[in-house]
């Protein structure tokens, strides 16, 4: 089993996984995807995933079988492993724990070449709904405490298969980022007695000098401090803490949303690498005042380097408002 050892200083768990390990030749630069041979997320070949969690079909459908429009299985190699306790011990002045945990892949087309600005509009809101549907599950299970969505895109983004996934983690602890944001936005609200994210959209849509895009429910743009080119924020208009309490009618904005932000990035940008995180409450601390929901989104095209990881602090060469003035043309090119 996984294991979680936590760095005695600054509180930051890590994951040790031996069974996701690589020989030391096996640290390579990433490359591009090797074409060639059956993808394992393509319709036929159910049986070499292991048994799907959720999927949305068609009636008529054999489970594991062809027929479905999302998939959702567990990752086989996980990060984290559903069965076990958490089995908390000290090690001299250390912190560990089994890495319990679970750690799931959402599938969100059978089309293997699919990128998400070119799905279908109704397939694309399942995609969410299968976000929605598992966090809601999971959030059942008391040992967990957080659960995180992301999706990377593109070798150099951390992908291992071209096939269009995303995936889920969801974590016994809420993860220090996590905190350090939640502690800013309550610092905030107590001060101002107003959301700080709330606020951010209230300036934003009014400048409208960083904005990308915005319809009835969503508002998408550049950060005012942004760490990377052309790094994205897509934030929901009305404000909840949680992704899980999401309207249907928000879901369609939604897709529509992701499909126009994303679609510009690839015309602007040709196709690059990214990820995006889906930014959301605790599993135990849900509907609070000073957080709201939202998605990152970060284009991979710059490395991070000795001063990042010494200090903290980005070296951005792209202005956020430039960033947001190219996109906003980017239906022009």
């Amino acid at each position: 089993m996984p294991e979680l050892r936590r760095d005695p200083v600054i509180g930051r768990w890590v994951i040790v996984a031996s069974s996701r390990g690589k020989r030391p030749s096996s640290f390579e630069p990433a490359q591009d995807y090797q074409e060639g041979g059956s993808c394992p997320f393509c319709p036929g070949s159910e049986e070499r995933t292991p048994n799907e969690i959720l999927a949305y079909y068609n009636t008529g459908r054999e489970k594991n079988k062809p027929g479905w429009w999302v998939r959702v299985v567990p990752n086989k190699f996980p990060a984290l492993e559903i069965e076990g306790d958490l089995a908390r011990a000290g090690d001299g002045l250390y912190d560990k724990m089994n890495g319990m945990g679970a750690h799931e892949v959402i599938i969100e087309t059978p089309n293997h070449d699919q990128a998400i600005h070119e799905m279908d509009l109704k397939k694309l809101e399942d995609v969410f709904w299968a976000f929605r549907d598992r966090i809601l599950d999971l959030s059942k299970d008391p040992r967990l405490e957080y659960i995180l969505v992301f999706k990377n895109h593109g070798a150099a983004a951390g992908a291992s298969l071209k096939h269009p996934h995303s995936q889920l983690m969801a974590l016994p602890m809420v993860p220090i980022r996590v905190k350090q944001e939640a502690a800013g936005a309550k610092s905030y609200f107590e001060y101002k007695e107003r959301c700080v994210y709330c606020d951010i959209i209230r300036q934003e849509s009014q400048s409208k000098i960083r904005v990308v895009a915005q319809n009835k429910d969503f508002i998408a743009f550049a950060p005012f401090a942004s760490r990377s080119p052309f790094e994205l924020w897509v934030m929901p208009l009305r404000h909840y803490s949680d992704f899980q309490d999401i309207q249907k009618t928000e879901v369609t904005s939604l897709a529509e949303m992701m499909k126009n932000v994303l679609g510009r990035h690839h015309a602007v940008l040709d196709n690059p690498p990214f990820n995006y995180i889906l930014h959301t409450g605790p599993l135990r601390s849900q509907k609070q005042p000073h957080t709201h929901w939202y998605i990152e989104i970060i284009p991979k095209l710059s490395r991070q380097a000795g001063f990042e990881q010494g200090t903290g602090f980005y070296i951005n060469t792209m202005p956020p408002e430039d960033a947001a003035q190219f996109l906003r043309d980017a239906s022009q090119l």
